[in-house]
C-alpha cells in the first residue's frame, strides 16, 4: 500500500463508496433503488466498470473484452436478483443465488480477471466484484440477515477477540505439527503494523466474510440449519485456499485447506452470534495479521 499513487488511491476511494453506502445506510439505499424503474435498476451497476476504465487506460492496457465482461457481469447479477425477488420472496435461496455465488467465488479464487488489472492492483479488481455483489444481494435482493453494517459496536470487538482467543491455541498447535507455520522475530513499526491491519481488513477479511458468511452461510442456514450451514460454509472456505501459499510440492495445499476450514468455523461462529460481518472480520483480520507479523 505504500507505493499507491494518488490516482490509484482516488480509484480505491471510488470503489469503497458503494460498500460504505450499503454498510452505513443499506435500508435507505435499497429503498431508493426500489423506486427506480426496473430497467434503470438492473442496468445501473454497469457504471461499476469505471475504475477499470480509468486504471487500464492510464496504464495502456485497456481491452474492450474486459470492459464489456465486467459491465455484463454486474448487470446479469442485478437482473438475476431482480428475478429472485419475484420467484423467491421468502428468501430461502434458489439457483440464481447459487449461480452468482459460484461465479464470484471461482472468478476470485481462480483469478480469472487478474490479467485485466495493473500489477499489484488485484485487490482493486476484487473490490469491483464486491460492489457488484453488494448491489445485487443487498440493493436488489435485499437479502436479510447479512449483518453487513459498519456501525461498529463494542460487542463486535468482544465477539471477534473471543473467537480469536479460542482459535489461536488450536491453529498454533496444529500449525506446528503440520509444519505450516514458522515463528520469526519481528518488531514492526507501529504505524506500518496498523496500516497492515487495516489493509487486511479492507481487502481480505471484509470481502471474504461478506461472501462466505453473509451470503453463503446465511443462505445455507435457510436450507440446512445453523450447524449444517456452519460446517458447509467452513469447508467451502477451506477449499477456497487450495491454491494459496503453495509450498512448491503439491498443487493442492491440503495443510492450508485444513487450517482454513477450522478457521472458517470460528469466523462463522463470530458472524452468527449477532449476525455481524464486522465481528467475524475482526477475528479474520487478527488471524491473518498475527500470521503475517510472527509466523
Amino acid at each position: 500500500m505504500s507505493n499507491v499513487t494518488a490516482v490509484q488511491a482516488a480509484i480505491l476511494a471510488i470503489e469503497l463508496l458503494p460498500a460504505l453506502a450499503f454498510g452505513l445506510a443499506s435500508e435507505r439505499v435499497s429503498r431508493a433503488l426500489s423506486r427506480w424503474h426496473v430497467v434503470l435498476r438492473v442496468t445501473a451497476p454497469s457504471v461499476l466498470v469505471v475504475p477499470y476504465l480509468i486504471l487500464s487506460i492510464l496504464n495502456s492496457m485497456f481491452r474492450w473484452e474486459w470492459c464489456v465482461l465486467y459491465a455484463l457481469l454486474a448487470v446479469m447479477m442485478a437482473w438475476l436478483m431482480q428475478r429472485a425477488t419475484v420467484s423467491d420472496p421468502e428468501q430461502r435461496g434458489n439457483w440464481r443465488d447459487a449461480f452468482i455465488l459460484l461465479t464470484l467465488g471461482l472468478a476470485v479464487d481462480l483469478r480469472w480477471f487478474d490479467a485485466a488489472w495493473p500489477a499489484g492492483l488485484r485487490g482493486w479488481g476484487n473490490l469491483l466484484l464486491v460492489d457488484a455483489g453488494l448491489y445485487a444481494f443487498v440493493g436488489i435482493r435485499q437479502l436479510s440477515g447479512t449483518g453487513f453494517d459498519f456501525h461498529v459496536r463494542w460487542s463486535d470487538w468482544k465477539t471477534g477477540f473471543r473467537e480469536l482467543a479460542l482459535f489461536a491455541p488450536v491453529v498454533i498447535a496444529l500449525g506446528f505439527v503440520l509444519g505450516f507455520i514458522h515463528p520469526h522475530a519481528n518488531a514492526p513499526n507501529v504505524l506500518k503494523a496498523a496500516l497492515e491491519w487495516l489493509g487486511i481488513f479492507v481487502f481480505v477479511a471484509v470481502p471474504e466474510e461478506l461472501f462466505f458468511r453473509a451470503w453463503v452461510q446465511n443462505l445455507l442456514e435457510r436450507r440446512v440449519g445453523r450447524r449444517g450451514a456452519l460446517v458447509i460454509a467452513s469447508i467451502l472456505f477451506g477449499l477456497s485456499h487450495f491454491n494459496k501459499r503453495n509450498l512448491g510440492t503439491a498443487h493442492f495445499n491440503w495443510r492450508y485447506v485444513l487450517l482454513a476450514t477450522i478457521a472458517g468455523v470460528f469466523y462463522g461462529r463470530a458472524w452468527r452470534e449477532n449476525r455481524r460481518i464486522v465481528a467475524s472480520s475482526i477475528t479474520h483480520t487478527c488471524v491473518d495479521w498475527l500470521w503475517y507479523l510472527w509466523f
